[in-house]
């Protein structure tokens, strides 16, 4: 029976995370099978069928991942499997315990049917290669990489504790103080990896952990470039990278000189969904969701939850400017400004931003001067004009006491 549960678990996630169903089906397909199990016992896999959550090539296509994965992991030596920790479109991870050191670990596996294709090997590499470039307390640390029996697999820190997103799923809203302190240390996490020329380029609730001592950690290098693989980011032209809750401008319209501010957008939106408790932009289509990214205004944190302070939505709206030139330049001048919120003080450098509209002006060909020099000769025009009137009605009282004087006089003449 709990085997059978593991491998409940593990499917729905797994059909979850590669968007073969809603939340709300995953949730409706456990509860039916929690009530069924006793009369009528059957599995997570026929049951989405039956209900029309999956197709039978869907649900195979689950099953084969999770058996390839559950005979690639006795192959990888020196490490003992305890069990499994989850499953995405891309991979799955194992719980493990690193024999020659007996310390836990997590163990990243790519499935048999991606070890075909070059492109995907090379990926699955390169995040262990990024991960092992980067050495901070808010990041999760690599630990090897390599192929053994054929199957891929990228050694990692274990982190105990959860993701922000799995809070955010269960509903949680993050009061400001607690939300401030997390952001911190991934803003610190990514000034880290920033300067040694990579940007993670997927920043979202899913890949940040927390433990249970409250130390934050930054997860998942899948995405990451460094900022001087000019080859790859030509290859990479014209297409979106990201997730699209999550997902900077400039990586929706494909650009090739992405760096570190993208990443600060990626923050920005992940702050305002744990806030907020709702992501920035929402649609069901996810070309709709970039679409309001790059054109939609957003609608300031403090206007939705009215607790908030100006500073935090300050912080959050130059996050997520649309214009990269017009956010934070980096996470030193981000951290900065979240700092100063969290001890009370105002936000310096959201508050400071230049006003770029006088530059596009500029940039049109609009004379300034000009312009203000027009501005003055019309309010000199108003001033003129109300004196004139002033001067009138002024006339005016003047000869209506001077008729009622006349009038009492002759009265009482």
């Amino acid at each position: 029976m709990a085997n059978e549960t593991n491998y409940d678990s593990m499917f729905g996630r797994m059909a979850l995370e590669q968007g073969f169903c809603t939340d709300d089906e995953l949730k409706r397909a456990f509860e039916q099978l929690k009530s069924e199990g006793q009369i009528n016992p059957t599995t997570l896999h026929e049951l989405m069928i039956e209900l029309g959550f999956l197709t039978h090539t869907q649900a195979e296509r689950l099953h084969k991942s999770i058996k390839e994965s559950k005979a690639a992991v006795h192959q990888i030596p020196g490490y003992k499997i305890e069990g499994k920790l989850g499953a995405g479109a891309m991979a799955v991870v194992y719980k493990a315990k690193q024999i020659s050191l007996n310390r836990m670990v997590a163990i990243k596996v790519l499935p048999k049917r991606f070890t075909q294709n070059p492109e995907y090997v090379e990926r699955f590499y390169k995040e262990g290669q990024a991960a092992g470039k980067l050495n901070h307390p808010n990041i999760v640390q690599a630990v090897d990489v390599g192929e053994a029996g054929g199957y891929h697999y990228f050694v990692m820190e274990y982190v105990e504790g959860e993701t922000i997103y799995e809070e955010l799923a269960a509903g949680k809203i993050y009061r400001e103080p607690e939300a401030l302190d997390i952001v911190i240390q991934v803003a610190k996490a990514l000034k880290h990896a920033h300067s040694v020329g990579l940007i993670h380029r997927d920043v979202k609730p899913k890949n940040i952990m927390l433990t249970k001592d409250g130390t934050v950690k930054l997860a998942d290098m899948g995405l990451a470039r460094e900022t001087t693989d000019v080859e790859l980011a030509e290859a990479e032209k014209g297409k979106a990278y990201g997730t699209p809750y999550y997902i900077a401008p400039e990586q929706i319209r494909g650009e090739m000189d992405i760096d570190g501010r993208a990443d600060i957008y990626g923050l920005g939106a992940t702050l305002y969904h744990m806030i907020t408790g709702r992501v920035p932009f929402m649609a069901d289509d996810p070309s709709v969701v970039m679409k309001k990214h790059l054109r939609e205004e957003l609608i300031p944190p403090d206007h939705i939850n009215t607790s908030l302070t100006a500073g935090i939505s300050e912080v959050v709206e130059v996050m997520m400017a649309k214009k990269k030139e017009n956010r934070y330049g980096n996470c030193k001048e981000l951290l900065e400004d979240l700092e100063a919120v969290r001890e009370g003080e105002p936000p310096f450098r959201a508050r400071t931003k230049f006003d770029v509209s006088a530059l596009k002006q500029l940039s049109e060909g609009e004379d300034i001067e000009q312009m203000e020099q027009e501005k003055d000769y019309y309010r000199d025009e108003d001033i003129v004009r109300y004196k004139i009137i002033a001067v009138i009605l002024g006339a005016a009282l003047a000869i209506s006491v001077l008729i009622i004087v006349f009038l009492l006089w002759r009265h009482f003449k």
